[in-house]
């Protein structure tokens, strides 16, 4: 568990650091990490006892630097969306919205080759944008944890500086995370292995966070937007890499390609649903879809049954060819096929 832990330390204290430089993020570049740890449901928790840690560190040395307006307008809008975020934790599975995040992330690989002028374009948004932007970070914030870098590009363009960023950014996430940190404690989210890891993240912050105090300044304003492009692309592959593994295991999704005689079957199975692609020279493409033995009528469903015999388990597909539909019903004994049927 030390180990562990130390591992935690270093890799938090990495990120954060990295997260200073590019203006926020530790928390996405940690939930992979974290995600091997702890159950996911549970990531967002440790992570918001570190970010809170992190953003009140940094309100304290970066405080002259706050952009008031965006937090006029940012705040009352989060609040809200975190509660709701947070709430639905505990009946919406994480993994698929991690997924969509990390695509997004990756979508931002050609600001890496954009030139100066382009990236230092100044783009800021009215003041009910402000708010929507506020409305959808408390939100996502609240379901994931973490969400930093997904508006990286909201204050990279809006015309701060380096230390205009990572101050304003504190101002706006210092509440959230306080505000998370107490739904996930009334939702039973937190656990006493989830505060042993939360106070690791937390000391690795503040530790990261006067450390870039010194560096900071020494950082030109092109290359800190450069490195917060990049960083938004390597957190995207990393949650992606992460969130793809934990569906593919948590979900039972598998492929598997086999070749017929008379051409190619590709099958997939997600859950408890499969499906299958077949190619025959013949007869064409033919899609297939596992069914319940209710969907088929109730002279079918006789028919079915009265094959049955001793089999212990029917399974019934759907075949979907080119302007045709017809059924195979699969009979089993002890995991072994005993029988099969076509009909219509």
């Amino acid at each position: 568990m030390i180990t562990t832990l130390l591992i935690i330390f270093i890799c938090s204290f990495l990120a954060f650091s990295i997260s200073a430089i590019c203006g926020g993020g530790a928390g996405l570049l940690l939930i992979p990490v974290l995600g091997r740890l702890l159950p996911i449901s549970q990531v967002p928790a440790a992570l918001s006892i570190g970010t809170f840690t992190s953003s009140a560190s940094r309100l304290i040395v970066f405080r002259k630097h706050i952009c008031w307006h965006i937090v006029k307008y940012f705040v009352p809008a989060a609040l809200p969306a975190v509660w709701l975020g947070a709430w639905l934790l505990k009946f919406v599975n994480p993994v698929y919205l991690e997924i969509a995040m990390g695509l997004f992330l990756v979508g931002n690989i050609p600001f890496l080759f954009k030139k100066s002028k382009q990236i230092n374009t100044v783009d800021k948004p009215s003041n009910l944008a402000l708010g929507a932007i506020g409305f959808t970070a408390g939100f996502l914030s609240g379901l994931t944890g973490a969400v930093g870098l997904l508006f990286n590009k909201f204050y990279l363009r809006y015309g701060l500086t380096k230390e205009g960023i990572i101050a304003t950014r504190a101002a706006n996430e210092i509440i959230l995370h306080l505000v998370k940190i107490v739904l996930y404690t009334l939702f039973g989210l937190i656990s006493l292995k989830v505060i042993y890891v939360g106070i690791v993240v937390a000391v690795a912050a503040v530790l990261s966070t006067w450390s870039m105090k010194f560096l900071l300044p020494r950082i030109s304003e092109l290359v800190f937007k450069k490195i917060g492009y990049f960083a938004m692309v390597i957190s995207g592959l990393m949650m992606l890499t992460q969130s793809g593994s934990e569906l593919l295991t948590t979900q039972n999704i598998g492929f598997t390609i086999n070749e017929k005689t008379k051409g190619l079957e590709t099958k997939m199975r997600w859950e408890n649903a499969r499906y299958a692609l077949e190619f025959s020279y013949d007869e064409g493409f033919e899609f297939e879809q596992m069914i319940p033995i209710t969907d088929l009528t109730t002279e079918q469903q006789k028919l079915v049954m009265d094959k049955k015999e001793n089999a212990d388990e029917i399974i019934i597909e759907a075949v979907y060819g080119i302007r045709s539909k017809s059924y195979e019903a699969y009979y089993f004994k002890n995991d072994e096929l005993i029988n099969k049927i076509d009909f219509k």
